[in-house]
């Protein structure tokens, strides 16, 4: 059986101090992560060292960095590289996500050179896929997300499978406060799993989580997460206050018995 992982994407929020405080709020409601869930926050990069420090204290979260450039060093400005993560206690990082896509105009050809460097640097990539609420009025949700998930993973070999996480996020559902049904995120999750099968074999896609991102709170974390293919949460929002964070850590250990 799969872990959980419920992970807090923080996006453009929370400073150094802030960090310190959201974090220190989270060791006095959960303390340790139960067995069957992993924790991971990821702060701006301006705030990993402060996590990084809190973080020790807190057994089970990993810190994850919410990008990572494809090169080592070099005229990058407002770039990081994977050894710039690595020497602050990072083990995750956050890729493709539909903002970075949006704002800043990644491709899928940037985003694979992303996972093809995070692999290489000993980070675990979540890789983020979803469709626009267009492409769901059109029924081309599944087209669009395969075509993700294929083109992220080239080049990627088969040991690399198992440090994989895919977050699945509807672009609509994305701090609207809308949500995807459970029927919705399981369907997709299936899907998302039979490309990964495709693409590698049948275990190493059972050992992928794949999280579902989009609007997950404590009011429906239970009935997303009790989807056999849904491994988890990408929060946002609801990532931000210690209180709503642990709740749906407390969802998930109580699913997972």
């Amino acid at each position: 059986m799969r872990n959980f992982l419920i992970a807090g994407n923080w996006k453009m929020n929370c400073g150094p101090a802030e960090t310190r405080e959201l974090l220190k709020g989270i060791k006095e409601q959960q303390g340790a992560m139960p067995d069957g869930v992993d924790g991971l926050v990821c702060p701006p990069a301006i705030s990993l060292t402060a996590a990084a420090d809190e973080l020790q204290d807190i057994t089970g979260i990993a810190l994850g960095a919410q990008n990572v450039f494809y090169e080592d060093n070099g005229s990058f400005t407002g770039e990081v590289s994977t050894t710039m993560l690595n020497e602050v206690g990072c083990a995750y990082v956050i890729l493709g996500h539909s903002e970075r896509r949006q704002y800043f105009g990644e491709s899928d050809t940037t985003v694979n050179a992303k996972v093809l460097k995070a692999l290489d640097g000993g980070l675990r990539p979540v890789i983020c896929v979803g469709e626009s609420l267009k492409q769901r009025k059109a029924d081309k949700q599944e087209l669009n997300v395969r075509k993700q998930v294929q083109a992220a993973l080239v080049d990627v070999e088969d040991g690399g499978a198992t440090n994989l996480v895919i977050a699945y996020e509807p672009i609509w559902a994305i701090g609207t406060g809308e949500s995807a049904t459970p029927e919705q995120a399981q369907e997709m999750h299936e899907m998302i799993r039979s490309v990964l099968a495709d693409l590698f074999d049948e275990d190493a896609a059972d050992q992928v989580q794949i999280v579902y991102g989009g609007s997950m709170k404590p009011h429906n974390a239970e009935e997303l997460l009790k989807q056999s293919d849904v491994d988890g949460g990408l929060i946002g929002g609801a990532s931000l206050k210690a209180d709503s964070f642990t709740d749906i850590i407390q969802i998930a250990e109580t699913l997972y018995k």
